[in-house]
């Protein structure tokens, strides 16, 4: 029998769709063009097959105070974020479990979404490297675009941070993703005309989404303890108003947030300081308790991979 990638293949000549030198339509039904267009569909990962596993700074110091994982309050935690995109009426996507694959519930980094169609990204931690297969055979049976897939070394979607149309944050912190895939993969957008700015980490705080997340058009949350100076220098010339975050929330994943457009953004209820002055400038905040998923590395920005959203 035919695999799906020899169909996808006999039907279209190629698996991806990007062009080398630039100028790739954007994909017809599916995409993202910013961080901000109203979310229409979303990809989880799956919550079975979750289990704590040290692999960034924030996981390590959770197994450091012997803490331990609550499966069932995971499982209840998690209900609770779907029931938050649901009422947000978002349509929710889910990868299929896979007991070999135990942080594939943070759906961000084996992936990422552009105009163009998904990026199928390099997992640097030996325990993931097999989420590409997930990844790769859901956008295959769903029909949704591959833009391209990382070969150059590691990289992880939580350091491909959209700000605007046309203009992307690329991190990278050597452990994670590396600096020759994130330059791989900044190549690849400025063949197609976008701005690329890049932004090299400490490895303690893993990717550049922990630091700097898009709420709204002009709108960013972002802590000013640890981003360079720099790039916050570059986000307000682009007179994008930044909504602070402290460092002891930003290391507890309060700065890791998902905006659902329409002023409306999924926290999480750890992070009542940007909560409140989220509500102080009117956005309407879905905060579920997370903290299963936070201590094991993750907010709700890492659970997540848009995969629609109104273009702007």
């Amino acid at each position: 029998m035919d695999t799906i990638e020899r169909r996808a293949s006999r039907r279209t000549g190629r698996l991806t769709v990007r062009n080398p030198s630039g100028g790739t339509a954007p994909a017809n039904d599916w995409g993202v063009d910013s961080e901000y267009g109203v979310l229409r569909d979303v990809l989880l990962g799956p919550v079975e097959s979750f289990r704590w596993v040290v692999s960034s700074s924030i996981s390590a110091a959770t197994a450091r105070k012997g803490e331990v994982l609550d499966k069932d309050l995971a499982l209840r935690q998690y209900r609770e974020m779907v029931s938050a995109y649901e009422s947000a009426g978002v349509t929710v996507h889910s990868l299929p479990v896979d007991e070999h694959l135990p942080m594939q519930v943070y759906a961000r980094d084996s992936s990422f979404m552009t105009p163009y169609g998904a990026v199928v990204t390099q997992m640097a931690k030996p325990w993931r490297r097999g989420e590409y297969s997930s990844v790769l055979r859901f956008y295959l049976e769903t029909g949704i675009p591959i833009y391209d897939m990382v070969s150059a070394g590691s990289f992880e979607g939580g350091d491909f941070d959209l700000i605007a149309p046309g203009c992307v944050l690329i991190g990278y912190c050597g452990e994670r993703t590396q600096e020759v895939a994130a330059k791989q993969v900044g190549a690849w957008f400025e063949a197609e005309d976008w701005e690329v700015r890049y932004a090299p980490l400490d490895p303690f705080y893993v990717h550049i989404d922990l630091m700097v997340c898009m709420l709204a058009e002009k709108l960013a949350a972002v802590c000013l303890d640890t981003t360079d100076p720099e790039i916050v220098a570059w986000l307000r010339a682009k007179r994008i108003e930044i909504v602070p975050v402290s460092f002891r929330d930003t290391v507890n994943l309060g700065c890791n947030v998902v905006a659902l457009g329409n002023d409306r953004v999924l926290s999480t209820a750890a992070s009542q300081d940007l909560n409140a002055r989220l509500r102080a400038l009117g956005f309407e905040v879905y905060d579920p308790d997370a903290s299963m998923f936070t201590k094991g590395g993750g907010g709700v920005h890492c659970l997540c991979q848009p995969l629609r959203r109104d273009r702007v």
